[in-house]
């Protein structure tokens, strides 16, 4: 049973770390769920503001590339300042395993100012926790990564449904993480949280994730409302609306390759 004892990575020194088994893929579970990977580019990019500034400047637009797979092993992150600013920063961050570059965050964070006088948005229900049952993400893929994810479920339909989701291990071996961090650590399951199709009729890995994050989340669950949608020429798109127990936070979005098998 995975425990807030049990972490993704420990970092070796600088920006060198070695991923533990329980970032192991659904996919193939010789490699990396991408989803702890974007976590630990969120915590470094946040790691790295604090070190520069400060100030507070809040991650508000992460949009991730994956350019390939990779093993389960040592990983290293280089974070760059694309586009200084006051008020609005653009950062970079790449993640490479071999010597490669496998995945890439461009980040944009902004300054905070009080708006609490016009707030407002269309906020949409969602539904509690206790009143879903368990979710099966740990039982149909395969890998040790969705099986330290607790996940609560009200199916919709093939492709359709809404669920709340939650890591149970830490990102960093002996390091705090932030909700903002926490929250994108769980974002990618997305895809797989309600397939059109089984992985017997089709392969549907993504190629990125783009979330928008409006509000900084709450710490501890993540609730995702998700339609996953497949044109007839082998792309999908998987697009979720993001919640935490205060309501809405943002949106997400995965563009997919679908093979069928």
């Amino acid at each position: 049973m995975t425990t807030a004892e049990d972490f993704y990575f420990e970092r070796r020194s600088g920006g060198t770390f070695v991923a533990t088994e329980l970032t192991s893929g659904a996919w193939n579970p010789a490699e990396q769920h991408v989803a702890p990977s974007l976590g630990l580019l969120a915590h470094e990019v946040e790691r790295d503001l604090g070190e520069r500034r400060d100030d507070h400047l809040r991650l508000t637009r992460v949009s991730f590339d994956i350019l390939g797979t990779y093993p389960v092993g040592e990983v290293d992150v280089g974070v760059r300042v694309a586009r200084p600013g006051r008020t609005i920063e653009l950062v970079e961050a790449t993640l490479s395993a071999n010597g490669r570059a496998v995945v890439v965050l461009r980040a944009w964070l902004q300054a905070t100012y009080d708006s609490a006088a016009i707030t407002g948005g269309g906020d949409a229900p969602f539904p509690d926790r206790a009143g879903l049952g368990p979710g099966s993400l740990g039982i149909e893929w395969a890998g040790r990564f969705v099986k330290s994810v607790d996940v609560a479920q009200e199916p919709m339909g093939p492709g359709r449904g809404r669920s709340w989701v939650r890591a149970r291990a830490r990102l960093v071996k002996g390091e705090e993480s932030s909700p903002t961090a926490r929250l994108i650590g769980v974002l990618d399951v997305a895809n797989g949280l309600t397939p059109r199709v089984g992985m017997d009729v089709a392969a549907y890995p993504n190629l990125d994730l783009v979330a928008h994050l409006y509000r900084e989340p709450e710490d501890g669950w993540t609730g995702l409302d998700t339609t996953v949608s497949f044109a007839a020429d082998g792309v999908g798109l998987t697009r979720s609306v993001v919640h935490d127990d205060a309501g809405l936070v943002g949106t997400c979005a995965q563009i997919l390759t679908v093979r069928p098998r």
